[in-house]
């Protein structure tokens, strides 16, 4: 058997250098800090480290039973994945159906515009909405404002919407939902180009009506990719921090805290690594099962 072994590791010698350019960056930067934080979750641990103590599973447990803030980081993370990725998902599928049918050029310019945001610095993004969002001189409530909105909404006064706790989240769920919808517009683009044309011309032979080919043509064969744009969105919302970090804090009392903006004031600010250890922990776990439900309804589409 050690033999069979040797010479099957031998024969395979050439993809073993071939991967081993991205796998040592991958082993350096990806595996080894994710074992050290595993470890690190079971200690008390700060910035002196002659004093670090472990603890076994004293963090998860003070996350889960005393932590006041963290249970509402969860919860909000939480919205922002079941708010952002459905929308997300429903305007890109709609608006790439739309331009689908226009010239290359003009194609061009709607992936553009749609993927600015991916391209652009997060921080003057940021800044843009803050701005857009400022309860003295925002757009928004001039906007408002000019429609008697405001009237029916606020009895005539400006809406704090970064500064209210109960418009607070979904301001930066919209934020969110600008940055998320580069990628997938261009996905579903690539998904209804590789849809064979002959379908839909058999179709019409058939009589059927736009809005049949869509949900008998369209949609199924487009299933994969919207299975694929699914997992990738929703791994990527769960980290939500850029936003936060920039527009909010994490306030108005604490109405916008997120898993990863809170292990990053608790174990970078904070010094607590343990303790931030442990969040980044129970997140990884969050997203690996939330990933394998995705990819097991993937694998259920596909075969």
């Amino acid at each position: 058997m050690l033999k069979r072994f040797s010479k099957r590791v031998w024969d395979g010698r050439w993809g073993y250098v071939f991967i081993a350019p991205a796998m040592i960056p991958f082993a350096i930067f990806t595996a080894y800090p994710l074992v050290q934080g595993l470890l690190l979750s079971f200690y008390k641990a700060g910035v002196n480290r002659d004093k670090w103590k472990y603890i076994g599973l004293k963090n998860y447990t003070n996350l889960l039973t005393r932590d006041p803030v963290f249970p509402t980081a969860i919860k909000n993370t939480f919205l922002f994945v079941l708010g952002v990725v459905p929308a997300a998902m429903i305007i890109c599928l709609f608006v790439a159906v739309l331009i689908y049918p226009l010239s290359q050029r003009k194609q061009t310019f709607f992936r553009a515009a749609f993927y600015m945001p991916v391209v652009s610095a997060g921080v003057v993004l940021a800044m843009v909405w803050v701005y857009i969002y400022s309860q003295e001189y925002g757009l928004l409530n001039y906007l408002f404002e000019t429609l008697g909105l405001l009237e029916l909404l606020n009895e005539g006064e400006k809406i704090g919407w970064l500064a209210q706790t109960n418009t607070a989240l979904l301001s930066l769920a919209i934020v969110v939902l600008s940055w998320s919808l580069g990628q997938p517009l261009i996905l579903f683009l690539a998904g209804l180009g590789a849809i064979p044309e002959p379908l839909y011309d058999a179709a019409k032979i058939d009589g059927a009506s736009g809005w049949q080919a869509f949900w008998k043509i369209t949609l199924p064969l487009l299933r994969p990719t919207m299975l694929f744009v699914l997992v990738v969105l929703t791994i990527a919302v769960f980290q939500v921090f850029v936003v936060v970090q920039l527009m909010t804090l994490g306030g108005p009392a604490n109405a916008t805290q997120t898993i990863v903006y809170r292990i990053w004031v608790t174990g970078i600010v904070g010094a607590k690594f343990g303790y931030g250890s442990a969040m980044a922990v129970i997140l990884l776990s969050i997203v690996s099962l939330v990933a394998l439900v995705q990819f097991k309804l993937l694998d259920r589409q596909l075969t």
